[in-house]
């Protein structure tokens, strides 16, 4: 009898309803023929993917079996959506795949190919596959794509209407060879049943009890994801891995069309191996899939996703990346209105629309195939619109029947997909109910057996295990990575370095502003990292809103420094995608208030990928963001932003402020080697009124400018992430001032004015924000017993709390008073000094402290 909510008990009872009440067909089929006589896949295949089903069905019901005592901590399932199954066939295992958290036959699938054929595994290290040489001229020379699918009504199940430009035909370099499917899985599958799939049960079961042994997450996370399936976790619900899928499908691209040696750099200039010269971690022709759920078509994310692949494909650059929207029409227990997510999908600009219903397995695998025919060939965006239902609610504490009705509830079960695949099997004579209905049952039975066993599996014993894997720091190895780019700088690089530098290297062009000191570190960088790109809003032709990129894409070529659309979760979203496809990416945010459009994928997605993978993934990045206030003559809030509060609550994110010209290009190699060793996520937030200072105490003293040391220099200039700066004034014996950024300069000037008064001062440049310089705050304050902390950030949330709790953890028993921003946006014009920090307000802090 069904309730007014799908139970586990209705849902296995309505099966084996079903299933019995199937009249055997009256010849059996031999499962080598195709499963119908104009089908693609045989009976064989169609066992398989309805084994696939089976166990994402059952291990359905184990996560709310073992909820039901308490064993169990994740209960949203897959029921409803097992026809991605097809998906996964039509596809090649080695295609990385980003999963939603109904794609659990998809998972199951492509973990069986790898059971039956283990020599079809990735490698997450982005090295052991190399690119292949491709002109990128070749694009010009393509043949029209393959015709539109055809329903079984006769109606296009491809939008032509969402490309208006021609189609671009196949590239030479591009395999025409079809998907590995489930050909892989087909002879082990159907002899063996369960045992193909035993592994991904385990895995998923592993990841509901929070075992420490599951292969991805260890314990922190249900997640679907294993390196050598090329799964890559997705923690979201709300589709902030799309940007992510766009960055890693223009990642897959770029390198594809990089020399077998993966260093090719642009405009003619070639190195050395350099530091980290990878290759794709997947194979050329590899496409990228990311699948997610109809609600999440409405969110920004995936609004900046597809306009992106669809911006890029109208400038005639190539995105090879397929989203799936699974559409089951709800999102918990709002209703996509009828006709929505097709008329969105449809609308895409650049991007090719394919449609299927997930409850004809058959069907969905011939357009699956399509699609994924389709994007290889062109190396273009297109969507499967995946019709699914929904079955046992969206969790295992859903009441549907708050707004579902028992009709509505039956209709759904009516197009159960594995009921479907069923249906198919036994109409074809493939294999009777009774005899799919063992296969089911055996599959219950060592769900249920594995679910036991992981019962007793060791759970994450302490914080030390939880965050182990969240952001490693090896700084001998640091060191030792810059060490060796002074090495090749001056080595064997010399000649292509002095070539890039048009025969005049930085360290002779005299003292340097900030600005010109960024300008050549990243030149020296791209030198170096050959995999490494520099893209953001006007960094390109412009050289950047404050010229801080000029003259880089002339030098290192329009592949590698390149314009982006104006939108910062695109921007980040293309950098975590090419990181975790081999690349260094080095995007832009114009202006740290702009950064706050797009904080989700620095937080949920980059800072995770490592927490969430045990260091299986990885995505390098160095996010250069120009920020902080006091700019003279240009205000206002969007130009003045000081909220850092975001970037320093996110755990293992390296936040860097230089300040100074001779730090700046120090500190932008740690950051470079940082992520290309360990696989950091840093932002480099440049102070943008100290881009061009020159001066520090009077008019024309240059005291801020600074030479740029040559490669040899490098070593012995070395800044550590984590290691602050000091700077003695007088005896240095009275007062410690620590700050950062534009609070340097305006310290140093007010310790000036403090010694001739007789004080002795001591500045500390934190220099980093995240790893605070813990050790070097305690050891200079206590050395006075006076602490102002200079803060130009706000007193609520601003850095100067994370200097003042890290004294009293300490256990510091000096003195300590705060300078701050007023808890306020900055103003335009003068009104700004009324909430900034000024020199006058930290002598006068001084003062009053060396009063006490």
């Amino acid at each position: 009898m069904l309730s007014d909510v799908t139970t586990p008990q209705d849902l296995d009872d309505r099966f084996r309803e079903t299933l019995a009440a199937l009249p055997a067909a009256e010849r059996r089929r031999d499962p080598a023929d195709p499963v119908t006589d104009d089908a693609p896949l045989t009976g064989a295949q169609m066992l398989d993917l309805f084994d696939a089903q089976v166990t994402s069905r059952q291990l359905d019901l184990a996560g709310r079996w073992l909820r039901s005592f308490g064993e169990g901590f994740y209960t949203i399932g897959s029921a409803g959506h097992e026809g991605n199954a097809a998906v996964a066939a039509a596809l090649r295992p080695t295609d990385p795949a980003l999963l939603h958290y109904r794609s659990g036959a998809f998972y199951c699938l492509r973990a069986a190919q790898f059971a039956a054929d283990p020599t079809l595994a990735t490698d997450a290290e982005p090295s052991a596959v190399p690119a292949r040489t491709v002109d990128p001229d070749q694009d010009a020379d393509r043949e029209r794509a393959v015709g539109a699918v055809r329903s079984a009504d006769g109606e296009s199940t491809v939008d032509d209407a969402s490309t208006s430009e021609p189609e671009s035909a196949a590239d030479p370099q591009v395999s025409e060879s079809e998907p590995a499917g489930i050909e892989a899985t087909s002879a082990t599958g159907a002899a063996n049943g369960f045992a193909a799939y035993a592994d991904a049960a385990r895995d998923v079961l592993r990841g509901m009890v929070a075992s420490s042994l599951e292969p991805i997450a260890g314990g922190r996370h249900k997640v679907f994801g294993r390196a050598d399936l090329a799964i890559v976790p997705t923690t979201s619900t709300i589709a902030s891995h799309l940007p992510r899928a766009v960055g890693m499908g223009l990642a897959v691209e770029r390198l594809r069309r990089l020399d077998s040696a993966g260093r090719r750099t642009g405009a003619g200039v070639r190195v050395g191996s350099g530091a980290g010269a990878t290759h794709a971690p997947w194979p050329p022709d590899a496409i990228v899939v990311c699948s997610f759920g109809d609600a999440s078509v409405n969110h920004a994310s995936a609004t900046a996703a597809f306009n992106t692949a669809g911006w890029y494909d109208h400038a005639g650059l190539r995105i090879p990346v397929l989203f799936v929207c699974e559409d089951n029409g709800l999102g918990i227990s709002v209703r996509s209105p009828e006709g929505w997510v097709e008329a969105t999908l449809r609308a895409k600009p650049g991007i090719r629309y394919f449609s299927a219903d997930g409850a004809d397995p058959v069907r969905t695998y011939e357009v699956a195939a399509e699609a994924a025919a389709w994007v290889r060939r062109n190396r273009r965006p297109a969507v499967l619109h995946l019709r699914t239902v929904r079955l046992m609610g969206h969790a295992g504490a859903d009441a549907e029947s708050a707004y579902r009705s028992p009709a509505e509830l039956a209709e759904d079960l009516d197009r159960d997909p594995v009921a479907a695949t069923a249906r198919l099997l036994v109409d074809a004579g493939v294999a009777t109910g009774e005899e799919l209905l063992a296969r089911y049952d055996e599959t219950g039975w060592q769900v249920r057996r594995l679910a036991e066993e992981v019962l007793g599996e060791p759970k994450l014993a302490s914080a030390a295990d939880v965050v182990s894997a969240l952001a490693p720091r090896r700084p001998v190895r640091v060191a030792r990575a810059v060490a060796d780019a002074a090495a090749r700088a001056s080595g064997p690089g010399a000649g292509a370095r002095a070539e890039a530098f048009g025969g005049k290297p930085p360290e002779l062009a005299g003292p340097m502003t900030l600005a010109q000191s960024i300008n050549a570190a990243l030149a020296d960088g791209m030198l170096d990292h050959p995999q490494m790109a520099l893209f953001g809003e006007d960094v390109a032709a412009k050289g950047g809103v404050y010229g801080v990129t000029k003259g880089l894409r002339d030098r290192f070529g329009a592949a590698r420094v390149f314009d982006t659309l104006l939108d910062e979760t695109s921007v980040l979203g293309l950098g975590l995608g090419a990181g975790l496809a081999g690349m260094l990416p080095v995007p832009e945010i114009q202006y740290l208030a702009y950064l706050h459009n797009a904080e989700d994928q620095l937080r949920g997605e980059a800072a995770t990928m490592r927490f969430f993978s045990q260091g299986a993934f990885r995505n390098p990045m160095v996010v250069r963001v120009a920020g902080l206030a006091y700019q003279e003559g240009f205000g206002g809030h969007f130009h003045n932003d000081n909220s850092v509060a975001v970037l320093r609550d996110v755990p293992g994110l390296v936040v860097a402020v230089p300040a100074r010209p001779d730090d700046a290009a120090p500190m932008l190699r740690t950051c470079l080697a940082s992520a290309a060793v360990d696989g950091s996520v840093c932002v480099f937030l440049e102070p943008i009124a100290l881009y061009h200072t020159r001066d520090l105490y009077t008019d024309g003293d240059g005291e801020w400018l600074a030479g740029y040391p040559e490669p040899g220099g490098w070593v012995a200039g070395h800044v550590p992430i984590g290691r602050a700066r000091v700077y003695r004034v007088g005896s240095a014996d009275d007062l410690t001032i620590i700050t950062f950024g534009n609070g340097v300069r305006m310290s140093l000037r007010a310790a000036a004015v403090l010694a001739e008064e007789g004080v002795g001062t001591r500045v500390v440049d934190l220099r980093w924000l995240a790893p605070l310089p813990v050790a070097d705050i305690i050891r200079e304050s206590s050395a006075t017993g006076r602490v102002l902390v200079v803060d130009e950030t706000r007193r609520s949330g601003g850095v100067g709390e994370g200097v003042i709790a890290a004294l009293v953890d300490a256990g510091y028993v000096g003195a300590a008073r705060r300078v701050a921003g007023v808890d306020s946006f900055v103003p335009l014009g003068p009104a700004a000094r009324h909430v900034l920090v000024s020199e006058e307000a930290i002598t006068d802090g001084a003062r009053t402290l060396l009063a006490r």
